[in-house]
C-alpha cells in the first residue's frame, strides 16, 4: 500500500478514535446556549456503514453532545437501501429530540427523485445545519496523457465514445458528476458502475477505465503519488489538500455553474418544537467552531459548512432540485433494495 495512502487512513482512524476522548473542558456549551436538554438518551442514526464519512461525523457529534448536554449520545449505524433504510427510521420517530439523522446527499437529496418506491418525503424531516462538504474528484489513468478537464473535453469531441469513466454505483453523487459534466458538455462517456468506491479505484489504477469520477478519498492520495492524474475537484473552491487541481467551473465556459460535493449534515424528524431544533443547530455550531474539530475536518479533506436551520432547508432544497434535473434527463429509475 502507497505510504501516503497509508497515512490517511491512519488519518481517518484517528478521527474516529478522538470522537470518543474528547476533553470535557473543551465542548462544555456556551452560556448562551439554548436551554432544552435531552431527558433520556440521544441516538444517532447514521445511515451508513461504519468508518466512512457520515459515521465520523456522527461519532464527533455524539461524543461533543454527550458531554455538552450531559447525557448519553450513541450512534446506531443503519446501512442500507442506499441510505434510506435508516432515514426512514427516523421519519417515524418521535419528534422530541432525542432522535438525531446524520444525513447526506444520498438519502436527503438524491433518493427523491431516483427511487420510486421511497416510503418518505423531503417535508418528513426538519433540516438543522450542515456540518461539512467534501470535493468529488475527478482523475485520469496515466495513460490517456490526458491532464486537465480541457483536455478531456477535447479528446472527447475527436473521439466520440472512445473513454469510459468509472463510479461507485448507478445514481450515487460521483455518477451523477459524472452524468452533468457530460449533460453540460453535450459530450458521450460510458458509464462503467461499480459496487462501492473501493472496485472503481481499482479498475482505474488497473486501466480498465479511463476516468474515474470519485469522492475526494480514496482518489486523492493515487494522484499524489502519480498512479492517477487528478483533473479538477467539483465544488466551487479548490481543496486545501489539493491546490494545485482546478475546480470543475474554472476548466470550461459551459461548467462555470459546476458544484457538487459531498455533504454531511444533521436533520431531526419533522414536528420537532423550536427549543429543541434551535438548541440542536446551536451545539453544531458549537462544535465546528472548536479548533480541534476544525483541524479533524481539514484532515478529511473537508471544509465546515454551519448554517441556520432555514439556510440549511434552502440548501437540501436547491440540491434536491439539482439531482432531480440531472437524474430525470439521464432517464434515471430504480427501486430501493
Amino acid at each position: 500500500m502507497p505510504k501516503k495512502l497509508q497515512n490517511t487512513l491512519l488519518s481517518r482512524r484517528r478521527v474516529l478514535t478522538a470522537a470518543a476522548g474528547l476533553s470535557a473542558a473543551a465542548i462544555l456549551p456556551r452560556s448562551s446556549l439554548a436551554d432544552w436538554k435531552p431527558t433520556e438518551t440521544v441516538r444517532l442514526i447514521v445511515p451508513a456503514a461504519a468508518g466512512g464519512s457520515t459515521d465520523v461525523m456522527g461519532r464527533l457529534l455524539a461524543a461533543h453532545l454527550q458531554t455538552a448536554w450531559g447525557q448519553s449520545a450513541v450512534v446506531e449505524n443503519r446501512s442500507g437501501g442506499g441510505g434510506t433504510i435508516g432515514t426512514a427510521e427516523v421519519v417515524r420517530a418521535k419528534p422530541d429530540g432525542h432522535t438525531i439523522l446524520i444525513g447526506n446527499p444520498g438519502p436527503n437529496a438524491i433518493a427523491y427523485s431516483i427511487f420510486k418506491n421511497l416510503t418518505y418525503k423531503p417535508d418528513q424531516l426538519q433540516p438543522v445545519s450542515n456540518m461539512i462538504r467534501i470535493p468529488n474528484i475527478v482523475s485520469a489513468h496515466p495513460k490517456t496523457g490526458i491532464k486537465s478537464i480541457p483536455e478531456l473535453i477535447a479528446y472527447l469531441k475527436a473521439n466520440p465514445d472512445k473513454l469510459s469513466y468509472a463510479s461507485s454505483g448507478v445514481g450515487q453523487s460521483p455518477h451523477l458528476t459524472g452524468a452533468w459534466f457530460l449533460q453540460l458538455t453535450g459530450l458521450k462517456m460510458t458509464h462503467i458502475p461499480f459496487r462501492g468506491a473501493g472496485p472503481a479505484l481499482q479498475a482505474a489504477l488497473a486501466g480498465d477505465i479511463q476516468i474515474l469520477f470519485d469522492n475526494l478519498y480514496p482518489s486523492l492520495p493515487q494522484v499524489q503519488n502519480g498512479t492517477l492524474t487528478g483533473l479538477c475537484v467539483t465544488t466551487t473552491e479548490r481543496s486545501e489538500l489539493a491546490k494545485d487541481l482546478p475546480t470543475m467551473r474554472e476548466s470550461a465556459p459551459e461548467l462555470s455553474n459546476f458544484d457538487v460535493s459531498s455533504w454531511f449534515s444533521v436533520f431531526l424528524p419533522k414536528g420537532v418544537s423550536p427549543e429543541v431544533l434551535n438548541a440542536l443547530n446551536l451545539q453544531v455550531k458549537a462544535m465546528l467552531e472548536r479548533d480541534e474539530i476544525k483541524k479533524q475536518i481539514v484532515a478529511m479533506g473537508a471544509r465546515t459548512d454551519y448554517g441556520t436551520p432555514e439556510q440549511f432547508a434552502a440548501f437540501v432544497d436547491a440540491e434536491t432540485k439539482k439531482f432531480a434535473g440531472i437524474i430525470q434527463k439521464e432517464g434515471l429509475q430504480m427501486d430501493v433494495q
